[in-house]
């Protein structure tokens, strides 16, 4: 039986997907509570970590150990930076997750971990800095499914951030230095897990705000979650599909 385990920071993030299972159960392992359920043939885990790079670090790999999932999906809300062609309600997927403000301040200046010569991860040899890769091909599948839809969908580069951007000029920052699109706070702690653990991870989020300066009247993270969830669901459903491959999409009849 295929198996998944979506990450989110908040209750809000997960609760469309959790009354969409069938049968579910809570159960708690360590200091975490997660729902078991199913949505057709596929094992469906769903852990609340908690806000921030630590607790969705911890999450990701205290439910890891437990089991070895197909795909890890962390879901969520995250602000779009300016330029980059984003809206409110849009959907976006990420390409990489950037760990965008861990380094060093020196008198030149910030400078990242390539500077400290400082990876966060190593394997094998092989160092990842700040840049932390997604799976491409779990990110291509909903690319696919978007289209097929007719959903607007924006595949890039995220920014994970412990200090979120409250100014127009902060968030220019970022996006000038990382060529990002979006903004969160645990995109890049769950990427760095499933890298480690060798698992691939899909990184699904919509947009509640624009990073401009703060103002959350003008924010709306419940069609932020919703629409993230709704489009979720509708990717699990074609990875439940029997008669294609693993991540299959529907094909339009000519």
């Amino acid at each position: 039986m295929k198996s998944l385990l979506i990450i989110a920071a908040v209750p809000q993030e997960t609760q469309v997907l959790e009354k969409a299972l069938s049968q579910p159960v809570r159960f708690k392992s360590g200091a975490f509570e997660y729902v078991e359920g199913q949505l057709g043939n596929i094992r469906i885990t769903i852990c609340v970590g908690g806000a921030g790079k630590i607790n969705a670090a911890t999450a990701t790999a205290v439910m890891l150990e437990r089991q070895r999932p197909q795909l890890v999906i962390n879901i969520g809300c995250a602000g779009a930076y300016i330029g980059s062609g984003l809206s409110i309600g849009d959907l976006v997927v990420a390409s990489d997750e950037l760990l965008a403000d861990e380094g060093v301040l020196v008198e030149e200046g910030w400078q990242d971990l390539r500077y400290m010569s400082l990876p966060a991860l190593d394997l094998g040899g092989r160092h990842y800095f700040n840049t932390l890769p997604l799976s491409k091909h779990a990110s291509e599948k909903a690319m696919q499914l978007a289209d097929y839809y007719g959903v607007f969908l924006m595949r890039g580069r995220f920014a994970t951030v412990s200090t979120c951007s409250g100014t127009l000029e902060r968030g220019k920052e970022l996006s000038r230095r990382w060529n990002v699109i979006a903004e969160n706070m645990e995109g890049a702690a769950v990427a760095q897990v499933c890298l480690r653990y060798g698992l691939d991870c899909l990184e699904i989020r919509g947009i509640s705000n624009l990073v401009e300066e703060r103002d959350m009247n003008k924010w709306e993270i419940p069609r932020a979650v919703e629409v993230a969830q709704r489009f979720v669901l509708k990717y699990i459903e074609e990875m439940d599909r029997p008669d294609t491959a693993p991540f299959p999409m529907a094909v339009p009849e000519m």
